[in-house]
């Protein structure tokens, strides 16, 4: 049976999900296949934020000091690399584009990658660059949950393919 995507509820996915080589480290995170059956059904709309805000591949691991996406989005933490550069300034970016495809594309459901920096939803490395996480959210997540957007990630597909039955 044929679907018709203008019915369909669109998904906004990290890149680095579909197989797309966006990572800081120029690899993929794999492509699980509920996302490659939504891509098949026109549901997935894919962004890196990183990427989309200016950052290239590969590019130096970057952390949030303290974990927290939503205090960059208040100007009170910065995104830092792990040679001391501060991109808080193309993590926002990112961030607002997808926020900007979000609204264009009706988005109320996304799935991105787990402890990133820009994407994680509830654990993200603490900026000491030890490889410790914190209770937190990645940037785009942040901003995407102040749009009342449902965030889960690759870890919680079962739980993003029932919110979406929902809608």
């Amino acid at each position: 049976m044929a679907t018709n995507p203008s019915n369909l509820h669109k998904v906004l996915v990290s890149a680095c999900l579909l197989g797309q080589t966006v990572r800081y480290d120029g690899r993929s995170s794999g492509h699980p296949d509920l996302l490659q059956r939504w891509q098949a059904e026109g549901r997935v709309v894919a962004l890196c934020p990183e990427v989309a805000g200016g950052l290239p591949t590969p590019r130096p691991p970057a952390e949030i000091p303290g974990g927290q996406g939503s205090a960059v989005l208040d100007g009170d933490a910065q995104v830092i690399t792990v040679s001391g550069e501060d991109v808080s300034a193309q993590f926002l970016a990112g961030a607002q584009l997808a926020l900007g495809l979000v609204r264009r594309h009706g988005i109320r459901i996304a799935v991105l990658k787990s402890g990133s920096p820009s994407c994680g939803n509830q654990l993200t490395y603490d900026g000491t660059f030890s490889g410790r996480k914190v209770s937190g959210e990645g940037v785009t997540t942040a901003l995407l949950r102040r749009e009342g957007v449902q965030v889960f990630s690759e870890l919680e597909l079962e739980a993003a393919e029932q919110a979406l039955l929902q809608l």
